[in-house]
């Protein structure tokens, strides 16, 4: 039973958006989706020219790729790490960790195009060296995003403790840190993890977008904006293929540590 149960989550999971994604590619390919939109291979090129472009590239696209990484990673590290505290301190002082919370999810309803140019503005004098405040302007866009998503998830995990388990554990004389460290701390996790479904996925596409307004040129996001502006699309659909394939990567190890971590959890 529990065989039949793995295997229709991985068709569900797994084969289904492979087949779907097989049929845009040969839909793309056999020029039928040019057709249905209205548009031509020089838009919208032919997914072997796309490969072909990034086969020729891959030295520089991978300098790209790694500047691009170290942004969307680090925000993605220190935003989930900012956000857990967060939380901590929202349950340990609920009056005045509900508004940070608050505030938190208010940052985040802010669309990146608004956030990134003030960010740049704001880190132009922490050093003369452009690249390095390129660098710290996009990685604080992208802790942002990350923060507010771990900050909400977890706080719910920290909270929402099965009944009476508080009131169990302080009939044997816990202390609250007892109750964080064997109770919310383990309960939070599978949180965590909620939280990361969209923030590991979100902060490569944050990451993306901060850079067509970062200060120094380089990063998947900022070769994609100055292909488009020269006209070079199947350049820049190249870039955007390759973003697309390190959020999958990400998402899967995303998946494969949380299957690993949380395998004792599973019924």
């Amino acid at each position: 039973m529990k065989t039949k149960k793995i295997n229709k989550n991985m068709v569900t999971n797994i084969l289904y958006p492979v087949i779907f994604g097989a049929i845009i590619l040969i839909l793309c390919q056999t020029q039928i989706m040019h057709k249905i939109l209205g548009t031509d291979v020089f838009t919208l090129p032919l997914p072997s020219r796309i490969i072909e472009i990034i086969s020729e590239n891959i030295p520089k696209i991978m300098v790209n790729v790694k500047a691009t990484l170290i942004v969307s990673v680090g925000g993605l590290i220190i935003g989930s790490l900012l956000g857990y505290l967060l939380a901590i301190i929202a349950t340990v002082f609920p009056k005045g960790g509900a508004g940070g919370l608050s505030v938190a999810a208010a940052f985040n309803a802010i669309p990146i195009v608004v956030i990134a140019p003030i960010f740049n503005n704001l880190t132009k004098g922490i050093s003369s060296d452009a690249s390095f405040r390129s660098m710290i302007a996009k990685t604080l866009v992208v802790t942002v995003f990350c923060m507010a998503s771990m900050s909400i998830n977890a706080y719910r995990g920290l909270n929402e403790l099965p009944p009476f388990s508080v009131d169990l554990l302080k009939s044997y004389a816990a202390g609250n840190f007892t109750i964080f460290k064997k109770l919310r701390l383990p309960n939070s996790i599978p949180y965590i993890f909620i939280a990361l479904r969209v923030t590991v996925p979100g902060c490569i596409i944050s990451g993306v977008v901060c850079e067509y307004f970062a200060e120094y040129v380089i990063g998947v996001g900022r070769q994609i904006r100055e292909n488009i502006v020269t006209a070079q699309y199947a350049t820049a659909w190249a870039y955007i293929t390759v973003a697309c394939i390190m959020g999958i990567i990400m998402y899967i190890i995303l998946l494969i540590a949380e299957n690993v971590l949380l395998k004792g959890r599973k019924s």
